[in-house]
């Protein structure tokens, strides 16, 4: 009778290779199994390390999911910036909705609404960033004289971005490749210069 083989020890990761490799388990874990499949124990052995050190470093599941989906989706939305406010936008929001409509985003947005008193602040700081970032290209837009002055960034941002969120939170409702052009159309003719009396 052979003896039974020892259990696969874990790789001693540390520092930045260990975050690494825990944010992208966590990342894959997410896209095929999703929020609920992507428990600390399940990503620390996709990841190969110790459950005890991503304990550690993240303290809960839930700082750890948001790190890491966090972490995807500033690689996944860079702010463009083409000389074009209306190509900007569609750019952006173009991969915002590729993003919502896959596991990760999904993850990510009911993970933003999900009530936990130790991520509120975080979560409030992450997406005031995002959305201070993404008015820049607002900003641009008036300097340019494309935009008339006084229109509000943040809320042009949030006019295209809420029925985004909208419909992956509440109404699970489908978009073809016109929705975000639509959405822009609706939210740029508000704010462009006005001409004449």
């Amino acid at each position: 009778m052979k003896p039974s083989q020892p259990a696969a020890q874990p790789l001693r990761r540390r520092g930045e290779r260990m975050r690494q490799a825990v944010l992208a388990a966590a990342v894959d874990i997410l896209a095929t199994e999703g929020l609920a499949g992507a428990t600390v124990a399940a990503v620390a052995r996709s990841a190969g390390v110790h459950e005890t050190s991503v304990y550690r470093r993240w303290k809960t599941r839930e700082n750890l999911i948001l790190d890491a989906l966090t972490t995807e989706l500033d690689a996944a939305l860079p702010i463009p910036d083409t000389g074009d406010v209306r190509e900007d936008l569609e750019r952006f929001f173009g991969a915002l909705a590729s993003l919502l409509a896959g596991a990760q985003g999904q993850a990510l947005l009911r993970l933003s609404v999900e009530r936990d008193d130790t991520l509120d602040d975080r979560r409030r700081a992450y997406w005031t960033d995002r959305l201070e970032r993404a008015a820049a290209m607002v900003e641009r837009g008036v300097d340019r004289g494309e935009l008339a002055p006084g229109t509000d960034p943040g809320l042009l941002i949030e006019s295209v971005s809420g029925p985004l969120f909208a419909r992956v939170l509440l109404s699970g409702t489908s978009w073809d490749d016109t929705l975000v052009p639509r959405l822009i159309a609706l939210a740029l003719d508000g704010a462009r210069p006005r001409t004449g009396a």
